[in-house]
């Protein structure tokens, strides 16, 4: 799978998804850092990435209906910071892997998954 990882996500992640055998990028790869959501959800649209986020203003399906994109992994811990994020997102990554993410909007969360 191809992934995005939003500005507002460790770095890291594109690693671990590398690691994993995925196509993954960060937003700052192409300088779109600060770019506003609709820009944002135009380029993941066109190249195919299933973003990952924690920005829930991209999880509005009125603004952004799922068959505009390719896929929203919005991802939403209990506590905020970095170490916190990515060890969140860590602890979950293999298992959310595992589901059909594209063209989904897909909400983890401490003790659940939500896809729509």
């Amino acid at each position: 799978m191809k992934f995005k990882i939003d500005e507002n996500l460790p770095g890291e992640l594109v690693a671990d998804l590398r690691e994993l055998g995925h196509d993954a990028e960060t937003v700052f790869d192409e300088q779109l850092s600060g770019a506003k959501d609709p820009v944002l959800m135009k380029v993941v649209a066109a190249e195919k990435r299933i973003l990952f986020t924690l920005d829930k203003g991209v999880a509005n399906l009125k603004q952004y209906p799922i068959d505009n994109h390719a896929g929203v992994v919005l991802f939403r811990p209990a506590r905020s910071g970095r170490r916190v994020v990515l060890a969140f997102i860590r602890e979950r990554l293999r298992g959310l892997l595992e589901l059909d993410l594209r063209d989904r909007l897909t909400v983890v969360g401490p003790t659940r998954i939500r896809v729509r």
